[in-house]
């Protein structure tokens, strides 16, 4: 009576085909991520101190791709206005068209429509001491417009600098080409939910899809590591090894 010799071949058709659906899987994900990121966010540069210590000189900034009119208070937006110069600028939505904004309270705060706001990423002035402004105003935003403002309010030169100019020193929503969401170095991450705004009519933005897409990246690059490394670690736990020559006239007995 002959035998059959059983092999684990099916087993291991098995373990190839899920690691190379894996690796597609992987690819998947990881291409889809680079690309996702490509077409909703835009590269920068911070290119001055007056966003300290929210956006140090020099950061490089991730910003999500938006229309103007999707920036809410309290969004740290790019944009690009003539009269404020030719390069792309960065600073803080205060307030919106329609508002109005005023500095300071007893407590050294900004009034948007009475309203006083809590700014705890403001960069402490001379003596430590924390205020929205060092100069009172006043002013009402006109539609379709953003008063804009740096966090280094002792240094920034931003919307109060152009208060003598059309519009108040405001900017046209179409002026803004995108919203910050993240830092990417020094790598602070995402930016956090400015929440003094947060209880004014409108509320504030949502964090954009960095992080979606970052999560894309890595279990994409780990889905891919994990497909190619199946091969080699399995013929490693199963013992393979290779043939050696066979001994003239030697016979493999292969059943009883």
């Amino acid at each position: 009576m002959s035998g059959t010799i059983r092999t684990k071949g099916g087993r291991g058709r098995l373990g190839s085909v899920l690691s190379g659906l894996a690796v597609a899987v992987g690819c998947v994900l990881f291409l889809g991520g680079f690309v996702g990121g490509a077409l909703l966010y835009q590269p920068f540069t911070v290119p001055s101190d007056s966003m300290t210590p929210t956006l140090d000189v020099g950061s490089k900034i991730l910003a999500e791709r938006i229309d103007g009119d999707e920036a809410r208070r309290g969004d740290v937006v790019v944009f690009q206005d003539p009269l404020w110069g030719s390069s792309p600028m960065v600073k803080r939505v205060a307030a919106v068209g329609g508002d109005t904004l005023a500095c300071c309270d007893r407590d050294g705060r900004l009034t948007v429509n009475g309203t006083p706001v809590v700014e705890p990423y403001l960069r402490p002035g001379p003596g430590g001491r924390t205020v929205a402004s060092g100069q009172d105003f006043s002013v009402t935003v006109p539609e379709g417009n953003l008063f804009l403002l740096g966090d280094d309010r002792n240094t920034s030169l931003d919307s109060r600098t152009h208060m003598e100019e059309a519009g108040r020193g405001s900017v046209p929503r179409s002026a803004v080409i995108g919203r910050v969401d993240a830092v990417v170095w020094p790598a602070k991450g995402l930016l956090t939910p400015p929440e003094g705004f947060a209880a004014l009519p409108g509320g504030v933005s949502r964090p954009g899809p960095f992080n979606a897409l970052l999560a894309a990246v890595a279990g994409g690059t780990v889905l891919i590591l994990a497909g190619a490394a199946y091969g080699p670690v399995a013929r490693r736990l199963t013992g393979r090894r290779p043939a050696g020559p066979r001994r003239p006239g030697a016979r493999e007995k292969v059943g009883a």
